[in-house]
Protein backbone atom coordinates (compact mmCIF):
# COMPACT_ATOMS: atom_id res chain seq x y z
CA UNK A 1 0.00 0.00 0.00
CA UNK A 2 1.23 3.49 -0.76
CA UNK A 3 1.88 5.76 2.25
CA UNK A 4 -1.30 7.82 2.00
CA UNK A 5 -3.94 5.46 0.75
CA UNK A 6 -2.89 5.61 -2.88
CA UNK A 7 -2.31 9.37 -3.04
CA UNK A 8 1.02 11.05 -3.67
CA UNK A 9 2.76 12.13 -0.50
CA UNK A 10 4.62 15.44 -0.52
CA UNK A 11 6.23 17.84 1.90
CA UNK A 12 2.92 19.01 3.51
CA UNK A 13 2.66 15.58 5.14
CA UNK A 14 5.14 16.79 7.77
CA UNK A 15 2.66 19.39 8.98
CA UNK A 16 -0.27 17.02 9.31
CA UNK A 17 -1.15 15.05 12.37
CA UNK A 18 -2.71 11.62 12.37
CA UNK A 19 -6.44 11.58 11.90
CA UNK A 20 -6.63 8.64 14.29
CA UNK A 21 -6.54 8.94 18.06
CA UNK A 22 -5.26 5.36 18.21
CA UNK A 23 -1.73 5.13 19.55
CA UNK A 24 0.51 2.93 17.40
CA UNK A 25 3.54 0.76 18.12
CA UNK A 26 5.39 0.40 14.82
CA UNK A 27 7.35 -2.86 14.76
CA UNK A 28 9.41 -2.21 11.63
CA UNK A 29 11.18 1.14 11.27
CA UNK A 30 14.33 1.33 9.14
CA UNK A 31 17.03 3.75 10.17
CA UNK A 32 20.27 4.09 8.21
CA UNK A 33 23.86 5.22 8.34
CA UNK A 34 24.63 8.43 6.48
CA UNK A 35 28.05 7.01 5.63
CA UNK A 36 30.13 3.93 6.55
CA UNK A 37 32.34 6.36 8.46
CA UNK A 38 29.50 6.83 10.98
CA UNK A 39 30.85 3.66 12.60
CA UNK A 40 34.42 4.95 12.93
CA UNK A 41 33.99 6.28 16.49
CA UNK A 42 32.91 2.81 17.63
CA UNK A 43 35.64 0.77 15.92
CA UNK A 44 39.22 0.16 16.99
CA UNK A 45 41.96 1.52 14.77
CA UNK A 46 42.49 -1.93 13.28
CA UNK A 47 38.87 -2.28 12.17
CA UNK A 48 38.55 1.33 11.02
CA UNK A 49 41.45 0.75 8.66
CA UNK A 50 40.00 -2.58 7.61
CA UNK A 51 36.65 -0.96 6.80
CA UNK A 52 38.27 1.86 4.84
CA UNK A 53 40.63 -0.44 2.94
CA UNK A 54 38.56 -3.53 2.26
CA UNK A 55 34.98 -2.46 3.02
CA UNK A 56 32.16 -4.89 3.67
CA UNK A 57 32.72 -8.22 1.95
CA UNK A 58 29.63 -10.40 1.71
CA UNK A 59 29.43 -13.98 0.38
CA UNK A 60 27.64 -13.03 -2.84
CA UNK A 61 28.81 -12.88 -6.48
CA UNK A 62 28.31 -9.11 -6.66
CA UNK A 63 30.74 -6.25 -6.15
CA UNK A 64 29.56 -2.77 -5.24
CA UNK A 65 25.87 -3.60 -5.44
CA UNK A 66 23.21 -5.79 -3.89
CA UNK A 67 21.56 -8.78 -5.59
CA UNK A 68 18.23 -7.46 -4.31
CA UNK A 69 16.79 -5.20 -7.03
CA UNK A 70 14.68 -3.05 -4.69
CA UNK A 71 17.83 -1.65 -3.09
CA UNK A 72 17.98 1.05 -5.77
CA UNK A 73 17.02 3.76 -5.07
CA UNK A 74 17.34 2.98 -1.36
CA UNK A 75 14.06 0.99 -1.33
CA UNK A 76 12.29 4.16 -0.33
CA UNK A 77 9.49 6.67 -0.81
CA UNK A 78 10.49 9.59 -2.99
CA UNK A 79 9.58 12.03 -0.20
CA UNK A 80 11.66 10.24 2.46
CA UNK A 81 15.03 11.71 1.45
CA UNK A 82 16.05 14.14 4.22
CA UNK A 83 16.24 17.78 3.11
CA UNK A 84 19.74 18.11 4.58
CA UNK A 85 21.10 15.16 2.62
CA UNK A 86 21.81 11.53 3.43
CA UNK A 87 19.76 8.44 2.58
CA UNK A 88 16.21 7.83 3.80
CA UNK A 89 16.09 6.91 7.48
CA UNK A 90 19.40 8.61 8.29
CA UNK A 91 18.05 11.87 9.76
CA UNK A 92 16.46 11.47 13.19
CA UNK A 93 14.65 14.83 13.15
CA UNK A 94 13.14 14.10 9.74
CA UNK A 95 12.11 10.57 10.76
CA UNK A 96 10.59 11.98 13.93
CA UNK A 97 8.46 14.44 11.97
CA UNK A 98 7.56 12.23 9.02
CA UNK A 99 6.75 9.05 10.98
CA UNK A 100 6.60 9.31 14.77
CA UNK A 101 4.71 12.59 15.03
CA UNK A 102 2.72 12.24 11.82
CA UNK A 103 1.20 8.86 12.75
CA UNK A 104 1.06 9.14 16.53
CA UNK A 105 3.70 6.43 16.99
CA UNK A 106 4.14 5.57 20.66
CA UNK A 107 7.16 3.31 20.06
CA UNK A 108 9.11 2.38 16.93
CA UNK A 109 11.16 -0.83 16.68
CA UNK A 110 14.36 -0.11 14.73
CA UNK A 111 15.68 -2.60 12.17
CA UNK A 112 18.96 -1.74 10.48
CA UNK A 113 19.22 -3.58 7.16
CA UNK A 114 22.86 -2.76 6.35
CA UNK A 115 25.56 -3.21 7.36
CA UNK A 116 24.94 -6.57 8.98
CA UNK A 117 27.90 -7.96 10.87
CA UNK A 118 26.39 -11.43 10.54
CA UNK A 119 27.00 -11.25 6.76
CA UNK A 120 30.73 -10.56 6.85
CA UNK A 121 33.08 -13.13 5.40
CA UNK A 122 35.60 -12.15 8.06
CA UNK A 123 33.67 -13.13 11.17
CA UNK A 124 36.01 -11.32 13.55
CA UNK A 125 35.36 -8.12 11.62
CA UNK A 126 31.65 -8.98 11.70
CA UNK A 127 31.74 -9.12 15.50
CA UNK A 128 33.37 -5.67 15.61
CA UNK A 129 30.74 -4.30 13.21
CA UNK A 130 27.91 -5.61 15.39
CA UNK A 131 29.32 -3.93 18.50
CA UNK A 132 29.85 -0.68 16.57
CA UNK A 133 26.32 -0.73 15.16
CA UNK A 134 24.84 -1.31 18.60
CA UNK A 135 26.88 1.52 20.12
CA UNK A 136 25.86 3.78 17.21
CA UNK A 137 22.18 2.92 17.66
CA UNK A 138 22.33 3.58 21.38
CA UNK A 139 24.16 6.91 21.20
CA UNK A 140 22.53 8.40 18.12
CA UNK A 141 19.00 7.01 18.12
CA UNK A 142 17.51 5.50 21.26
CA UNK A 143 19.18 7.91 23.68
CA UNK A 144 18.06 10.89 21.60
CA UNK A 145 14.50 9.69 20.95
CA UNK A 146 12.87 7.70 23.74
CA UNK A 147 10.11 6.46 21.44
CA UNK A 148 12.64 4.41 19.47
CA UNK A 149 13.79 0.98 20.60
CA UNK A 150 16.70 -0.94 19.09
CA UNK A 151 17.48 -4.57 18.37
CA UNK A 152 20.77 -6.11 19.48
CA UNK A 153 22.54 -6.87 16.20
CA UNK A 154 24.52 -10.09 16.63
CA UNK A 155 27.15 -11.96 14.54
CA UNK A 156 24.91 -15.00 14.41
CA UNK A 157 27.24 -17.26 12.42
CA UNK A 158 29.58 -17.16 15.44
CA UNK A 159 27.27 -18.24 18.26
CA UNK A 160 29.82 -17.61 21.01
CA UNK A 161 30.41 -14.03 19.87
CA UNK A 162 26.67 -13.52 19.41
CA UNK A 163 25.95 -14.62 22.98
CA UNK A 164 28.66 -12.28 24.27
CA UNK A 165 27.00 -9.36 22.44
CA UNK A 166 23.63 -10.30 23.94
CA UNK A 167 25.11 -10.45 27.42
CA UNK A 168 26.65 -7.02 26.93
CA UNK A 169 23.33 -5.31 26.17
CA UNK A 170 20.75 -7.47 27.94
CA UNK A 171 18.93 -5.50 30.61
CA UNK A 172 19.41 -2.18 28.81
CA UNK A 173 15.84 -0.90 28.22
CA UNK A 174 16.84 0.71 24.91
CA UNK A 175 17.24 -2.79 23.40
CA UNK A 176 14.08 -4.88 23.30
CA UNK A 177 14.96 -7.73 20.94
CA UNK A 178 17.77 -9.58 19.16
CA UNK A 179 18.29 -9.20 15.42
CA UNK A 180 19.58 -11.95 13.12
CA UNK A 181 19.54 -12.09 9.33
CA UNK A 182 17.34 -14.78 7.78
CA UNK A 183 19.42 -15.77 4.75
CA UNK A 184 21.96 -17.72 6.73
CA UNK A 185 24.66 -20.34 6.14
CA UNK A 186 22.34 -23.05 7.45
CA UNK A 187 18.59 -23.01 8.18
CA UNK A 188 17.98 -21.07 11.37
CA UNK A 189 16.64 -24.05 13.29
CA UNK A 190 19.99 -25.85 13.17
CA UNK A 191 21.97 -26.49 16.35
CA UNK A 192 24.74 -24.00 15.53
CA UNK A 193 22.26 -21.21 16.40
CA UNK A 194 20.83 -22.77 19.57
CA UNK A 195 23.14 -20.91 22.01
CA UNK A 196 21.66 -17.65 20.70
CA UNK A 197 18.13 -18.87 21.37
CA UNK A 198 19.13 -20.03 24.84
CA UNK A 199 20.49 -16.58 25.67
CA UNK A 200 17.42 -14.88 24.19
CA UNK A 201 15.10 -17.11 26.19
CA UNK A 202 17.10 -16.65 29.39
CA UNK A 203 16.96 -12.86 29.10
CA UNK A 204 13.35 -12.75 27.92
CA UNK A 205 14.33 -11.05 24.65
CA UNK A 206 12.38 -11.83 21.45
CA UNK A 207 14.36 -12.73 18.35
CA UNK A 208 13.33 -10.45 15.48
CA UNK A 209 13.91 -12.09 12.10
CA UNK A 210 13.67 -9.47 9.39
CA UNK A 211 14.11 -10.56 5.79
CA UNK A 212 17.78 -9.78 5.14
CA UNK A 213 21.21 -11.22 4.66
CA UNK A 214 23.51 -12.55 1.98
CA UNK A 215 24.56 -16.17 2.28
CA UNK A 216 25.76 -16.65 -1.28
CA UNK A 217 22.54 -18.36 -2.38
CA UNK A 218 19.57 -16.99 -4.28
CA UNK A 219 16.39 -16.26 -2.34
CA UNK A 220 14.52 -18.80 -4.47
CA UNK A 221 15.05 -22.53 -4.37
CA UNK A 222 15.91 -22.64 -8.06
CA UNK A 223 18.39 -19.81 -8.62
CA UNK A 224 18.46 -16.06 -9.10
CA UNK A 225 15.12 -14.56 -10.17
CA UNK A 226 14.88 -12.35 -13.24
CA UNK A 227 12.41 -9.81 -11.93
CA UNK A 228 11.67 -7.78 -8.86
CA UNK A 229 8.09 -9.10 -8.83
CA UNK A 230 9.55 -12.60 -8.33
CA UNK A 231 11.95 -11.52 -5.62
CA UNK A 232 9.26 -9.61 -3.73
CA UNK A 233 7.03 -12.68 -3.59
CA UNK A 234 9.89 -15.00 -2.63
CA UNK A 235 10.62 -12.93 0.47
CA UNK A 236 7.56 -14.50 2.09
CA UNK A 237 8.59 -17.96 0.85
CA UNK A 238 12.02 -17.57 2.44
CA UNK A 239 10.41 -16.64 5.76
CA UNK A 240 8.17 -19.68 5.53
CA UNK A 241 11.33 -21.79 5.32
CA UNK A 242 12.62 -20.07 8.47
CA UNK A 243 9.43 -20.90 10.37
CA UNK A 244 9.44 -24.51 9.20
CA UNK A 245 13.08 -24.97 10.21
CA UNK A 246 12.57 -23.51 13.69
CA UNK A 247 9.56 -25.74 14.30
CA UNK A 248 10.85 -28.99 12.80
CA UNK A 249 14.32 -28.81 14.36
CA UNK A 250 12.67 -28.58 17.78
CA UNK A 251 13.81 -25.08 18.76
CA UNK A 252 10.52 -24.31 20.52
CA UNK A 253 10.42 -27.68 22.23
CA UNK A 254 13.86 -27.05 23.72
CA UNK A 255 13.22 -23.37 24.45
CA UNK A 256 9.48 -23.20 25.21
CA UNK A 257 9.58 -19.58 26.38
CA UNK A 258 11.41 -18.30 23.26
CA UNK A 259 9.57 -15.57 21.36
CA UNK A 260 10.29 -15.13 17.64
CA UNK A 261 8.95 -12.25 15.55
CA UNK A 262 8.83 -12.73 11.76
CA UNK A 263 9.24 -9.26 10.26
CA UNK A 264 8.15 -7.94 6.83
CA UNK A 265 6.78 -11.12 5.31
CA UNK A 266 3.06 -10.65 5.88
CA UNK A 267 1.01 -13.31 7.65
CA UNK A 268 -1.77 -14.58 5.34
CA UNK A 269 0.40 -17.59 4.43
CA UNK A 270 0.68 -18.85 8.01
CA UNK A 271 -2.51 -20.99 8.17
CA UNK A 272 -1.61 -22.84 4.97
CA UNK A 273 1.92 -23.60 6.20
CA UNK A 274 0.57 -24.76 9.56
CA UNK A 275 -2.04 -27.06 7.99
CA UNK A 276 0.51 -28.68 5.69
CA UNK A 277 3.01 -29.12 8.51
CA UNK A 278 0.39 -30.72 10.76
CA UNK A 279 -0.58 -33.15 8.02
CA UNK A 280 3.00 -34.18 7.28
CA UNK A 281 3.77 -34.45 11.01
CA UNK A 282 0.81 -36.78 11.47
CA UNK A 283 2.15 -39.02 8.68
CA UNK A 284 5.84 -38.95 9.61
CA UNK A 285 5.97 -38.05 13.28
CA UNK A 286 8.35 -40.93 14.02
CA UNK A 287 11.02 -38.97 12.11
CA UNK A 288 10.73 -36.05 14.53
CA UNK A 289 10.06 -37.65 17.94
CA UNK A 290 11.35 -34.47 19.60
CA UNK A 291 8.12 -32.72 18.55
CA UNK A 292 5.56 -33.53 21.22
CA UNK A 293 2.79 -31.40 19.70
CA UNK A 294 1.47 -30.61 16.22
CA UNK A 295 3.56 -27.93 14.49
CA UNK A 296 0.64 -25.50 14.42
CA UNK A 297 0.67 -25.37 18.21
CA UNK A 298 4.29 -24.16 18.28
CA UNK A 299 3.45 -21.57 15.63
CA UNK A 300 0.53 -20.26 17.65
CA UNK A 301 2.51 -20.20 20.90
CA UNK A 302 6.04 -19.04 20.02
CA UNK A 303 5.73 -16.98 16.84
CA UNK A 304 4.45 -13.48 16.07
CA UNK A 305 4.17 -11.81 12.67
CA UNK A 306 4.38 -8.15 11.72
CA UNK A 307 1.59 -7.00 9.47
CA UNK A 308 3.44 -5.31 6.61
CA UNK A 309 2.73 -6.00 3.81
CA UNK A 310 -0.93 -6.38 4.79
CA UNK A 311 -2.75 -8.54 2.26
CA UNK A 312 -5.77 -6.96 0.57
CA UNK A 313 -8.05 -9.74 -0.74
CA UNK A 314 -11.02 -8.93 -2.95
CA UNK A 315 -13.30 -9.96 -0.09
CA UNK A 316 -12.07 -8.12 3.05
CA UNK A 317 -13.66 -10.73 5.30
CA UNK A 318 -11.15 -13.28 3.96
CA UNK A 319 -8.44 -11.32 5.75
CA UNK A 320 -10.47 -11.40 8.91
CA UNK A 321 -10.82 -15.20 8.58
CA UNK A 322 -7.02 -15.50 8.46
CA UNK A 323 -6.67 -13.36 11.59
CA UNK A 324 -9.36 -15.38 13.38
CA UNK A 325 -7.44 -18.60 12.69
CA UNK A 326 -4.01 -17.22 13.48
CA UNK A 327 -5.16 -15.37 16.60
CA UNK A 328 -5.54 -11.64 16.99
CA UNK A 329 -2.75 -11.71 19.58
CA UNK A 330 -0.23 -13.01 17.01
CA UNK A 331 0.12 -9.94 14.78
CA UNK A 332 2.09 -6.74 15.37
CA UNK A 333 1.48 -3.62 13.32
CA UNK A 334 4.37 -2.36 11.16
CA UNK A 335 4.75 0.41 8.61
CA UNK A 336 8.09 -0.60 7.04
CA UNK A 337 9.04 3.10 6.92
CA UNK A 338 10.62 4.61 4.79
CA UNK A 339 10.18 2.02 2.06
CA UNK A 340 8.03 2.82 -0.95
CA UNK A 341 5.48 0.11 -0.10
CA UNK A 342 5.09 1.11 3.56
CA UNK A 343 1.67 0.64 5.18
CA UNK A 344 -0.10 3.72 6.47
CA UNK A 345 -1.76 2.88 9.82
CA UNK A 346 -4.80 4.89 8.77
CA UNK A 347 -5.49 2.69 5.72
CA UNK A 348 -3.68 -0.62 6.33
CA UNK A 349 -6.62 -2.87 7.24
CA UNK A 350 -9.62 -3.05 4.96
CA UNK A 351 -11.52 -5.63 7.01
CA UNK A 352 -13.92 -5.09 9.88
CA UNK A 353 -12.25 -4.90 13.32
CA UNK A 354 -13.66 -4.36 16.77
CA UNK A 355 -12.13 -1.66 18.96
CA UNK A 356 -10.52 -4.36 21.12
CA UNK A 357 -9.01 -6.12 18.10
CA UNK A 358 -7.72 -2.85 16.70
CA UNK A 359 -6.01 -2.00 19.99
CA UNK A 360 -4.39 -5.44 20.10
CA UNK A 361 -3.01 -5.24 16.57
CA UNK A 362 -1.85 -1.63 16.67
CA UNK A 363 -0.23 -1.59 20.11
CA UNK A 364 -1.37 -4.13 22.71
CA UNK A 365 0.33 -7.20 21.23
CA UNK A 366 3.66 -5.41 20.75
CA UNK A 367 3.48 -4.04 24.28
CA UNK A 368 3.17 -7.59 25.60
CA UNK A 369 5.81 -9.17 23.34
CA UNK A 370 8.45 -6.49 23.98
CA UNK A 371 7.57 -5.80 27.61
CA UNK A 372 6.90 -2.10 26.99
CA UNK A 373 5.36 0.11 29.66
Amino acid sequence: MSPDGGRAVGAPVLERQSRSRLRVIDCDVHHALRSPKDLHPYLSRRWREHLDTYGHRHPVPFVGSSPYPKVAPALSRTDSWPPDGGPPGSDLAFLRAQLLDRYNIEYGMLHLLTPQGMDQRNQEFGTAICRAVNEWQYENWTQKERRLKAAIVVPGEDAEAAVAEIEHWAGNPDFVQISMVTHTIEPLGRRRYWPIYEAASRHGLPVGLHTSGFNGHAISGAGWPSYYVEEQHEVALSQQAVVISLVCEGVFELFPSLKVVIVEAGFAWVPSVAWRLDRQWARMREEVPHLTRPPSEYIRKNLWFTTQPVDEPERPEDLRAVLDWLGWDRVLFATDYPHWDMDNPEFAFKCRMTDAERRMVYSGNARAVYGLA
